[in-house]
């Protein structure tokens, strides 16, 4: 619908912008009715299985997949920038102990600003695009020290200073536990991070692209980006899916929890997607990983993921309702030793790259993001009332 206001048209656009195209990219796309998505050209999923963390995140701030030297190269550039300055690490214990309540997300809101001073990142308007690719490599590789750090601190425990020598999955592992994980549960945490570095223009990304529109620096991008995320319509789900879990208890609850909750009409955590009608892609590679770790718990999550989509069909017909990547990336995480209030801050830690990536590209675009709202109250102008007396 078009809206004639003086000289402008303004185009109505749907709740939320659903459907919306409001940019070009070149980052990757997500499919929703196929059931697949891709990182540039290549299938994310593809890349989860076959790649490392620091091979994808090349290949979105470069453009390019490494060879086996740049490669090599880009991961020693990367591990060499985990530690952070003085300045920063000191400041951490008072940043955990104020948000001891809220959570390492929330205090890297403020370790981020800090970093972003203390880097001396200026804004992306005033740099060209090899500093502004420098800072989003700064920026992303400190994040895991900084989430590490601050639940640790949080905890009332010394921070883990990072390791070049291990992997980015590996380290992080390393920061949060204290312990040098094994390379099975290393690899099953890298790639539920490479599965979730970008995803389309989510909240969180395009909140980071709005940020950059306006010729801002990489922190406040990021800043604005992990606002977005904290929501828990955007990035709380992994341990409310696992909250699940625990809610049905044994096998024999099963079904009498979930048809209680779908005849009440409730949300069941960890099922459904605003985009995918089919299977998500991410949780289908997910459900490998935890398979392949086996136990009870993991055949608890499938059978549950089995009853509530034959229950949605019985109950529900015609709806199309699957796991999404919250649902196993919480029994994966759980598997490999990553406490619930981690979950959300390592999406964070992959995510981002994608961000960098969004910031990047946005960033060679000079033209400010600026809709317009269309305005439902009293009619204007009216005349402003005198107080009395006046």
């Amino acid at each position: 619908m078009s809206v004639n206001r003086s000289t402008v048209t303004l185009v109505e656009a749907p709740r939320g912008l659903a459907g919306v195209v409001v940019a070009d990219t070149e980052i990757g796309d997500v499919r929703g009715r196929e059931g697949f998505y891709h990182y540039r050209q290549y299938s994310a999923v593809d890349l989860a299985r076959t790649r490392s963390f620091e091979d994808v995140w090349h290949l979105l701030v470069h453009g390019e997949l490494p060879d086996t030297a740049r490669s090599a190269a880009f991961a020693a550039e990367t591990a060499a920038l985990r530690r952070l300055p003085d300045e920063v690490a000191a400041a951490l214990p008072a940043i955990a102990a104020v948000g001891r309540d809220s959570g390492p997300l929330a205090g890297m809101r403020t370790a981020l600003s800090l970093l972003g001073a203390a880097r001396g990142f200026r804004p992306v308007y005033d740099i060209d695009a090899e500093r502004r690719r420098a800072d989003t490599v700064v920026a992303a590789a400190a994040v895991p020290t900084l989430l590490a750090a601050l639940y640790r601190l949080g905890r009332g425990l010394d921070p883990v200073e990072p390791r070049e020598d291990l992997s980015y999955a590996a380290n992080y592992l390393y920061m949060v536990t204290g312990r040098v994980p094994d390379g099975r549960r290393a690899r099953a945490v890298e790639q539920y991070l490479i599965s979730t570095i970008d995803h389309g223009f989510n909240a969180s990304t395009f909140t980071a692209r709005v940020i950059a529109s306006t010729g801002a620096d990489v922190a406040a991008c990021l800043v604005g980006a992990v606002g977005a995320l904290s929501g828990p319509l955007h990035g709380g789900a992994p341990s409310r899916a696992l909250d699940t879990l625990d809610a049905i208890g044994t096998p024999d609850r099963i079904d009498p929890w979930i048809r209680e909750r779908v005849l009440a009409g409730e949300r069941i955590m960890g099922f459904g997607h605003a985009v995918y009608r089919t299977e998500d892609p991410r949780s289908r590679m997910l459900r490998e990983v935890a398979r392949s770790f086996g136990g009870p718990r993991v055949e608890f999550a499938v059978e549950v993921e089995r009853r509530v989509e034959a229950i949605l069909a019985e109950l529900k017909p015609g709806r199309e309702l699957h796991t999404n990547v919250e649902f196993y990336a919480g029994v994966v995480m759980e598997l490999c030793g990553l406490p619930r209030e981690m979950f959300t801050p390592t999406f964070a830690a992959a995510r981002v790259v994608g961000w960098s990536a969004n910031i990047l590209e946005q960033a060679r675009d000079s033209k400010i993001i600026r809709p317009v709202a269309r305005y439902v109250g009293p009619e204007a102008p009216v005349a402003v009332p005198v107080p009395p007396g006046v």
